[in-house]
């Protein structure tokens, strides 16, 4: 009796052990599957766009040949210098304005709280062009504030195609991040620190600087690198408003478009790609920090009653709140009158393109067609890369190799990262340092699939830290209860893990549309000429001096993107209460 209680444990075993081992290999070829799928999105486009930097227009080595030329043409080095003093002025105006702005936010019983701190976010809705073409109707030769409202006031004229403009399209374009990044920091401060300052008898100056400041140092390092980064590699501002006004991200564009001299392109790319490695590199180490600043004995900050503060941090969010709207109003009118501004008539014509592209919405539809696919195949990779890494424990290397790989992608700037695609999808072969190989990937290029591969790859991080977030805050004893039960990890991930993060899952849906809507620096150089996208018929209208029918376009995004996300946040309410009461057990 005893030997067949034995002989059933031993059989009951080998049965586990079998279940278990096929699973193992099921979460190892997840694993490898994932690194497979950054060597062809990420790895194999970056090696092309670093190998095509050492070689000249017909294909033969020349080593840095191309450095060497870029560093000793006077016009090329300027653009780099004028790179660097755009990405400076910018980082020093927006910080400093989302600084006040945060800090009125979230120290202040500032009246319409909710409402600033909604309207400080709606840059994001909206490509980069956009910011140029309202600063052109607003500032331009028939601009708005130029014409002094059309005679209210005396007209106000500033030098705007040029780096003040640039400049000024940028920190709007850069206030937004800077703001959510200085926010968290203000939110996350320790209050204990200010009730040992007044115990002390310190001055609200000496605390300001003695106490506030050093608890959002690191914050602030980080805004300030974020805002460079984004401004040092941003071409959307600079081609509308640039003039003759040259920066390195245009430069990538006129060499690849314009010269098609793709190797001097593939240079200007590398150079672009250094500062915003170096920024990634700073901002990381700060943002781990931060991180440590906290501990569970913190105190949330307590905000005391002041009316006199309140009035001028309300009277503060007020006038950086009417720049913000300014935009979207002067763009707004722009794409309803006839003939800005000589017939203010409203009409809708702008918005009906056929005349300008040949297709109507066409463009349009594409982009809400790439931005959906993108959207879901993106969120959904995304969560299962970050659910092998986090709760798999197996091929520790290659996870670890997966981490890195995830949050490359951050430093990567959009232009950059095209370029790599057209290299590498464009060719039926591919040189890799010497060795001719077959590209099994050459099918794709031209296709909506490799417009959203890169759209995938070019916001893959922060959807990535979004699912890690997550994933980290689900207990582990799921995974090991699943496992004592003799139940398949794969039931565990869709009955359990899945439900729990779904508003995680569905707060990635909602990045990958929103940024792929806006997105131009990493598709300009891979549309097909029969398959435009929204953002980038924006450059082209633009370019061909069809401003009006550029601000329809730009209305149809920022309306579409605003309109989606109003439909989230009503659509996930319940489900997000639901979350936080189940997290409140």
């Amino acid at each position: 009796m005893e030997m067949l209680e034995d002989f059933k444990v031993e059989s009951t075993k080998k049965k586990i052990k079998r279940r278990i081992g096929k699973e193992e290999w099921i979460q190892r070829l997840l694993i490898i599957g994932m690194l497979l799928a950054f060597l062809i999105m990420l790895v194999l486009p970056l090696l092309q766009l670093f190998t095509q930097a050492f070689y000249d227009k017909d294909g033969a080595f020349i080593g840095v040949a191309n450095f060497s030329k870029y560093f000793t043409t006077p016009t090329l080095v300027q653009s780099l210098q004028n790179t660097i003093w755009i990405s400076g002025a910018t980082t020093i105006i927006a910080v400093t304005l989302a600084f006040a702005y945060a800090y009125a936010i979230a120290r202040t019983n500032v009246f319409g709280k909710r409402v600033f701190q909604y309207i400080a976010l709606l840059p994001l809705f909206a490509p980069t062009m956009m910011h140029g073409i309202a600063l052109t109707y607003l500032f331009g030769n028939q601009g708005l504030v130029t014409k002094g409202m059309f005679g209210l006031f005396e007209g106000i004229q500033i030098p705007l195609y040029g780096p003040v403009g640039i400049v000024m399209a940028e920190v709007m374009y850069t206030f937004p991040q800077a703001f959510l990044i200085l926010l968290i920091a203000f939110q996350g401060s320790d209050y204990r620190l200010y009730e040992a300052s007044n115990m002390l008898g310190a001055s609200k100056t000496k605390q300001f600087f003695t106490v506030t400041l050093p608890s959002v140092k690191y914050g602030l390092i980080s805004a300030m690198f974020v805002v460079f980064t984004l401004s040092f590699t941003d071409f959307g501002a600079p081609k509308i408003v640039g003039g003759q006004y040259n920066v390195l991200a245009t430069d990538v564009y006129k060499q690849v478009i314009g010269q098609q001299n793709m190797p001097m392109g593939a240079t200007v790319g590398m150079i672009l790609l250094i500062p915003a490695i170096f920024a990634f590199a700073v901002d990381r180490i700060t943002q781990r920090k931060q991180a440590n600043l906290l501990s569970s004995k913190s105190v949330p900050y307590r905000i005391i009653n002041n009316k006199k503060r309140d009035v001028i941090s309300f009277v503060y969010c007020s006038v950086v709140t009417l720049m913000i709207i300014l935009l979207f109003v002067a763009v707004g009118i722009a794409a309803s009158v006839k003939v800005w501004p000589y017939n203010m008539g409203f009409t809708f014509e702008h918005f009906n393109f056929s005349s300008l592209t040949g297709d109507g919405l066409e463009a349009f539809k594409n982009s809400v067609i790439v931005s959906a696919i993108t959207a879901v195949i993106g969120a959904v990779l995304t969560f299962m890369f970050a659910y092998a890494i986090e709760k798999i424990d197996q091929l520790q290397f290659f996870r670890k190799a997966g981490y890195f790989f995830s949050i490359v992608p951050l430093a990567i700037p959009g232009l950059v990262l095209g370029l790599g695609y057209v290299f590498f999808f464009s060719q039926p072969t591919i040189q890799i340092f010497g060795l001719s190989v077959t590209n099994p990937f050459h099918s794709l290029y031209g296709t909506i699939a490799v417009l959203v591969l890169v759209n995938i790859i070019h916001f893959y991080s922060v959807t990535f830290v979004t699912a890690t977030t997550a994933l980290k805050k689900l207990d582990r004893e799921f995974e090991l209860v699943s496992q004592s039960m003799g139940i398949p990890f794969y039931k565990t991930f869709f009955r359990v893990t899945v439900p729990m993060c779904l508003p995680a899952i569905l707060e990635m849906v909602m990045y990958y549309f929103v940024n792929s809507m806006v997105t131009v620096s990493a598709v300009v150089f891979l549309y097909a000429a029969d398959f435009k996208l929204a953002a980038v018929s924006i450059v082209n209208m633009d370019d061909a001096g069809n401003v009006a029918p550029a601000a329809a376009m730009s209305v149809l995004i920022v309306v579409t993107n605003i309109v989606v996300r109003v439909v989230y946040e009503w659509g996930t309410k319940a489900l997000r209460n639901r979350t936080s009461q189940w997290q409140k057990r």
